[in-house]
């Protein structure tokens, strides 16, 4: 995959965050893995490789005042975050 490549892919999966919270009410999570699902192409398990972009995309949209990344419930400083994490808009 090219440079270009990989910031078409996160540029989609940050459109993908946007556009699955839109769809969902004003206090709803996603998970990660609902935006690599959307962005990936395939009928196999070939969406997994995007779970780290998708991660990825989700810290740009924090840091630009559009998301928060939450654990238990509670906002997370991104850099900090282990394990499974979920995708609200920010509040």
């Amino acid at each position: 995959m090219t440079d270009e490549d990989e910031r078409q892919t996160e540029q989609r999966l940050e459109r993908a965050i946007m556009d699955l919270l839109e769809r969902r009410g004003p206090t709803a999570t996603i998970c990660p893995s609902d935006a690599a699902r959307a962005v990936y192409e395939g009928d196999d398990d070939g969406w997994r490789a995007l779970m780290e972009p998708a991660r990825r995309a989700a810290r740009r949209l924090v840091t630009a005042g559009k998301v928060q990344i939450t654990q238990s419930g509670h906002p997370v400083e991104p850099t900090k975050t282990h394990g499974p994490i979920r995708i609200r808009r920010a509040r």
